[in-house]
């Protein structure tokens, strides 16, 4: 089973925007949950997002922006 993509972010964030791009020009598939919606997503990624969350049953893994889809390759491939 292939790990999931979460993308964390917020409506009307540049960042988390450009984040979405890189993982589209990747086609890689992502799950995408707005910070807002969720007290202790906001409290834990407010001003950190974007982060990338490869989620895995045994140790899920977060990348926090400023990455590149050449970061993105990296992270995945450790993973």
């Amino acid at each position: 089973m292939q790990n999931q993509l979460i993308l964390f972010g917020t409506q009307g964030c540049h960042l988390c925007e450009d984040a979405e791009h890189l993982l589209q020009a990747l086609d890689l598939p992502y799950e995408y949950l707005d910070i807002i919606d969720d007290e202790k997503l906001l409290q834990r990624y407010e001003i950190s997002i974007p982060v990338l969350m490869q989620k895995s049953a045994s140790n899920p893994k977060e990348l926090y922006w400023p990455f590149t889809a050449d970061t993105i390759n990296h992270w995945l491939k450790d993973n």
